[in-house]
């Protein structure tokens, strides 16, 4: 069965895509009144046997509004006239985002500001306050 490639550790089978093909909205003249050149990808995350699950979190987590709640990831794609353009259009917006979904993100260092940074931080605050202090009318 052939794979599709999507990085060096992810591949996706064929039959892990179901594409459906519907009527396009917009500008085609009688073409778009006739033709399905629409294209609904649908893609099981949940179920998906070439994903970890780290990758199937991270990506349920990218496709927001796109993801059903039983895991299903929905592209539709209707931007061309051609029903292959618009079915290779959702197939490389589907790569996208498994792509960014398989790279892990990086770890957060906990840092703490330097002493002197402090200093700098606190003397600024109270030059602050010097300046605000001025504005006030004498009391005398």
């Amino acid at each position: 069965m052939p794979k599709i490639e999507v990085t060096k550790d992810i591949a996706l089978e064929e039959s892990e895509l179901e594409f459906s093909f519907l009527r396009a909205s917009g500008p085609g003249g009688q073409n778009v009144n006739k033709v399905e050149s629409a294209v609904q990808l649908r893609f099981d995350i949940a179920n998906s046997p070439s994903l970890g699950e780290a990758v199937k979190r991270r990506l349920e987590r990218l496709s927001g509004q796109r993801c059903t709640r039983e895991g299903v990831l929905v592209i539709f794609a209707q931007t061309h006239r051609s029903q292959d353009l618009n079915k290779k259009t959702a197939l490389a917006r589907l790569i996208g985002l498994i792509a960014e979904a398989a790279e892990k993100p990086k770890p957060r260092i906990k840092t703490r500001p330097s002493l002197s940074a402090r200093k700098r931080r606190v003397d600024k605050k109270v030059q602050r306050g010097e300046t605000k202090k001025l504005r006030n009318s004498p009391t005398e």
